[in-house]
């Protein structure tokens, strides 16, 4: 099974085209695909690196958080 890539903008969240991306570069981030881990990261959308809570806070347009949130159960 071939390795698809899907770039998703810093913005919005949201998916979007490879033309998009590559139009935007440092507002979108191009996911690989490959193994999908539970835990919560952070991502800068210009860099690429792996950044810290605190950078989110400071610059939410350009950070993308990846994985799954975690939920609470309700009693």
């Amino acid at each position: 099974m071939p390795k698809t890539s899907q770039a998703r903008s810093s913005v919005t969240g949201r998916f979007v085209k490879k033309s998009t991306a590559d139009r935007h570069p440092k507002k979108t981030v191009v996911e690989d695909g490959a193994k999908k881990s539970a835990a919560k990261k952070n991502r800068s959308a210009v860099s690429g690196e792996f950044v810290k809570d605190a950078t989110v806070k400071r610059h939410p347009k350009t950070t993308v958080t990846e994985g799954k949130k975690k939920t609470t159960k309700k009693k």
